[in-house]
């Protein structure tokens, strides 16, 4: 059986990342980028397909481990007979090359300790060819290359490099893994010890500008620490996920790949990040999603690659069993096909925001956003797959129509507010239309709710956002009778799911079902706070803080039953969800519609 995905914690240089378990065993790493392919990839198959474990020569998992205060530097512990000692994990922020520097710590007594190491490129699909070079030991294969540096002897047993070493107390055993092109020259290797302090200094002089002062500090910077560390550093584009196919139901087939960056997160992941002080970082966000969008805004995608690259052609990898038998593995995203018509609303929204935060707008990005909305005038009444990329049929989901509606809100806004040249009756007149139709099909009067989509005997947790992006008011009846069914409904154990796979003729058109989603969670925590029942919000979110593991990481899902976490690791959805959520419980104020705006205006 595989470990529980919640045994996993990050390391990463803002380039990539790494996934260390609690048994000392790196089963996660792609190199140079998120999205490249692993060359460990244990964590969907087994130890064939590539590992790097560090640990006491006796095994077994941790007696604890913890991230040193305010870093991403992991600090492992074992307890053992003969002593104690600590692995301290991490990778320095990109220079050159890449790096992955693992220490070995005597603590007390003298404790035998084993290292097994099996690079396995593409995904645990070439055996790389291995030799000795003086101190090192490099492994190349095509594109590839690595190098290993450490004072202790290597050998070779049965396709692994293996050392078996003793550390006593006081004393220190570094470990270089270090990753280059293997066309260019070999890289100087890093000072274990002065890249240590490096990457601590990195870290803490970063979270040392966050400005969040509300209850729940040490949960709010370990999810921006991580939001950091999902930061692809060349670009500011924020990957959704570290991971491809964790699978969201425990040997199920809804297995995606994260490794990309969603335009539906802009808004959330913008307020994220403004809300804290990280204007910096919100900017490159928002220089990477003008990027990604310009061109012919009818080619707009639901995700890009860490570039924009628009190409993400999905595949599975046969070979691989996936995390607990879960298959297919998948690499790529076939979803980035899909029309979903709420991306048009997601990134006018997202953008409006940024102007309200005071971030510069400059003339060539109205004519990006004038241009979305010269599509979204006329494909606004389409069907689409919806912001949960659904594979069955097209419907006229009602969030993707509310976000329509806010497109147009905020291009209304973005004249009347900001001064912006455009045809603000016509956008009026628009969202008005909007708000009338969805009022009218996609409102049952019998349930008094939204539906999902227009007709459907289902609900989904994003008709949540109906008041937040301002479309009726908290205390509207429809809000109030939509929020109660969504928790009747779609509840489980207090927690929600997006939606019942089953309703409407399974809906998803996908076989199979999923937890429940942890971001939809801190929605219905926001949505309790706004509508005055603050003892609940607070109650549930204390709730959703317990489902982290022990380094402070949320996945995409929870499993009540079986009380796992599920889905890609970790998710940016779900920790945008938890600093957001804190941020309204600590008193961050809602944003106001344009529309509500003038409401109050003519009051």
């Amino acid at each position: 059986m595989p470990l529980p995905i919640e045994d996993y914690a990050l390391l990463g240089d803002l380039h990539t990342a790494a996934l260390v378990a609690r048994d000392g065993s790196i089963d996660w790493l792609c190199l140079p980028r998120f999205d490249s392919p692993a060359c460990f990839a244990a964590l969907l198959d087994d130890e064939g397909a590539g590992h790097w474990r560090l640990a006491p020569a006796s095994g077994g998992t941790a007696a604890r481990r913890r991230y040193r205060d305010d870093t991403l530097i992991l600090e492992t512990e074992w307890d053992t007979p003969e002593g104690t000692v600590r692995v301290v994990d991490f990778m320095p922020p990109r220079g050159k090359s890449a790096d992955v520097v693992r220490v070995v710590e005597g603590r007390s007594g003298r404790v035998p300790m084993r290292m097994d190491l099996r690079l396995r490129f593409d995904y645990g699909g070439i055996v790389p060819w291995v030799r000795r070079d003086g101190r090192d030991l490099t492994a190349i294969a095509g594109p590839d290359a690595t190098w290993l540096r450490t004072d202790v002897p290597l050998r070779d047993v049965d396709g692994s490099t293996v050392a078996e070493f003793t550390v006593a107390e006081g004393e220190r055993v570094p470990f270089v893994l270090t990753w280059q092109a293997s066309h260019l020259p070999r890289p100087t290797p890093v000072d274990p010890m002065a890249a240590l302090a490096g990457t601590e200094q990195f870290w803490r002089a970063w979270i040392g500008g966050c400005a969040y002062d509300g209850r729940w500090p040490q949960a709010v910077r370990r999810a921006l620490i991580t939001l950091k560390a999902l930061t692809y550093a060349p670009t500011g584009g924020i990957v959704a996920a570290a991971t491809t196919s964790l699978p969201e139901q425990l040997g199920g087939s809804r297995n995606w790949d994260y490794r990309y960056c969603w335009l539906r997160d802009a808004t959330f992941t913008l307020q994220a990040l403004l809300g804290t002080g990280y204007v910096d970082e919100a900017k490159a966000w928002r220089e990477w999603l003008l990027r990604a969008v310009a061109g012919d805004p009818a080619d707009l995608q639901i995700m890009y690659a860490l570039d924009g690259t628009r190409r993400i052609p999905e595949q599975t990898l046969d070979w691989l069993d996936g995390y607990g038998g879960a298959h297919p593995v998948r690499i790529g995203n076939g979803a980035a096909e899909q029309l979903q018509l709420d991306v048009w609303g997601e990134v006018l929204d997202g953008l409006q925001l940024s102007r309200e935060a005071g971030i510069a707008a400059t003339e060539a990005a109205w004519d990006v956003q004038r241009a979305l909305l010269d599509f979204l005038e006329g494909n606004w009444r389409q069907p689409d797959n919806g912001l949960w990329e659904v594979r069955g049929p097209r419907r006229n989901f009602v969030h993707s129509k509310v976000m329509a509606w806010a497109g147009f809100d905020r291009a209304v806004a973005a004249v009347r507010r900001h001064g912006l040249d455009g045809p603000v009756d016509r956008w009026q007149a628009h969202r008005d239309a909007v708000h009338a139709e969805v009022c009218a099909r996609g409102f049952d009067a019998d349930r008094n709710t939204f539906t999902q989509f227009y007709g459907s005997a289902g609900l989904d947790a994003a008709l949540l956002l109906i008041p937040r992006v301002g479309f009726l008011p908290w205390a509207d009846p429809r809000v109030v009778g939509t929020v109660d069914a969504v928790q009747r409904e779609l509840g489980v154990d207090g927690f929600l799911r997006r939606y019942r796979p089953d309703n409407d003729d399974q809906v998803d058109g996908l076989p199979g079902g999923e937890g429940v989603f942890l971001a939809c969670t801190f929605w219905l925590v926001d949505a309790l706070q706004n509508m005055g029942r603050g003892r609940e919000a607070e109650e549930l979110f204390t709730r959703l803080l317990d489902l982290r593991n022990d380094v402070g990481l949320l996945s995409e899902e929870y499993d009540p039953v079986a009380r796992r976490q599920l889905g890609n690791t970790p998710q940016a959805f779900s920790l945008v969800g938890l600093v957001n959520s804190a941020r309204q419980l600590s008193g961050a104020s809602t944003r106001t519609s344009a529309s509500q705006a003038e409401q109050q205006t003519h009051a």
